[in-house]
């Protein structure tokens, strides 16, 4: 079969923010070799798949990609990399259209590795058999690539750590990215200056365990706030999400008091069961999430905070989630993730008894949804009337255009492309 093959790539992210970057990262190279960058979609002679493998759901999604990609150029390259990649690297090989699987220490060297395989092209431009499903050994995750992203013309999403030394109970990523590690502070202000470069105002700190920053360099994820605060031309910082025990009054303070960081919190709960939250091995009880909770409202009063919640786990009796809603009800922050139990292979938790049925996992998903409705709109309703700062974006829908507050509202308005990456003061209404 003759090939179609040119410089069209596509690319495709499953799962975090992280990921995100990383894929952004891997499309620049692609882009600076003369490549035309084409929605995953669409016909391409590269697919590239960044992947989660945080659920079974997740899995499932990047092989639903890898068949859709296939049929859309049978002779395209389909390369996959991320966490499924890594955990379980022949499972991804066995499904037809495969060529390249590149576990996480491989992911940087993505765009030299498609090269070498489009050089077994016979003359009429055929990828041989030979060439096809390979894949790099994949070993313990021990480096650390550098990412961030810069495909929206208003935000980047700036990876400042990778790995997890926590090791909790129902969750392969540190088995999937490796131990927590960084970059310097010094590498970290050389990035955030390439993002002001290109015109964005707005950084978001990412990574797999944000706040245990400094593990492979000795330095604080203080200083690294502290040093970031201090870069011209960058106008908003968020940090994605962090840990309860690791969001330390310090921290708190200075946030409240810069002019660049937003009150902004993505704080992971998991339950408000302290049974189960030792049964997750988490580091905190739930009297600790409280008072991180408290002191972020002592310094600043409107912040947006916003918790993730695993319902279902093992063991989670109905009496052990009614004390999760009841918590997450005093407690009332913005906005609820909600994730139903996912056994994962190779976890402690996989093992445990007491195993919940999916009926009842997608019932407390549905209450702390609708849960989630009601507080988020509650959020907003004390807002009202409030001035705040919005960053419009370029999405237009509908002759409309919007962008989100400081803390993290969002805000609609009648299009204006003179307001794209522009910061404006409106009042909420």
């Amino acid at each position: 079969m003759e090939s179609n093959r040119g410089n069209r790539v596509a690319f495709m992210t499953l799962g975090c923010k992280l990921n995100y970057s990383e894929t952004s990262s891997i499309a620049r190279q692609f882009v600076e070799h003369g490549y035309n960058k084409v929605k995953p979609g669409e016909t391409a002679d590269v697919y590239v798949i960044n992947t989660c493998s945080v659920t079974e759901h997740a899995d499932k999604k990047c092989r639903t990609a890898i068949r859709k990609m296939h049929k859309l150029n049978p002779n395209a390259i389909i390369a996959v990399t991320g966490c499924y990649a890594q955990l379980n690297p022949q499972e991804i090989l066995s499904i037809e259209g495969v060529d390249l699987v590149l576990g996480a220490d491989e992911k940087s060297n993505l765009f030299v590795r498609v090269s070498g395989l489009k050089k077994d092209e016979d003359s009429k431009g055929v990828v041989h058999s030979a060439s096809r499903a390979y894949s790099c050994a994949i070993s313990e995750v021990e480096t650390i690539f550098p990412a961030y992203s810069s495909d929206d013309r208003t935000r980047s999403f700036l990876k400042v750590q990778d790995g997890c030394d926590y090791h909790c109970s129902y969750c392969t990523i540190p088995l999937a990215r490796g131990k927590s590690r960084n970059h310097s502070i010094e590498f970290i202000l050389k990035e955030a200056g390439d993002i002001v470069s290109r015109g964005i105002k707005e950084v978001v700190l990412t990574g797999v365990n944000t706040g245990d920053f400094g593990k492979s360099t000795g330095e604080r994820f203080e200083d690294l706030l502290r040093a970031l605060d201090g870069v011209e031309g960058l106008k908003r910082i968020r940090i994605s999400s962090i840990e309860p025990n690791l969001l330390s009054e310090e921290i708190l303070k200075f946030i409240s008091k810069s002019k660049k960081f937003l009150p902004h919190f993505h704080i992971p709960l998991q339950s408000g069961s302290n049974k189960i939250l030792a049964a997750m091995k988490r580091r905190y009880n739930r009297e600790l999430f409280l008072e991180k909770i408290l002191l972020i409202r002592r310094y600043m009063p409107f912040a947006f905070i916003g918790v993730d919640v695993i319902v279902g786990f093992p063991g989670e009796t109905s009496e052990d989630f009614e004390d999760t809603f009841e918590f997450l009800e005093s407690v009332y922050p913005s906005f609820l993730h909600v994730f139903p139990y996912s056994r994962r292979a190779n976890t402690p938790a996989a093992e445990y008894s007491g195993q919940v049925r999916e009926r009842d996992k997608s019932d407390r998903v549905e209450r702390l949804t609708k849960l989630s409705d009601k507080l988020y709109f509650e959020f907003k309703k004390m807002n009202i009337g409030r001035k705040e700062e919005v960053l419009y974006e370029s999405t237009q829908k509908g002759g409309m255009m919007y962008g989100y507050t400081r803390n993290y509202i969002k805000v609609e308005r009648e299009y204006d492309m003179n307001l794209i990456g522009e910061i404006t003061e409106v009042v909420i209404g």
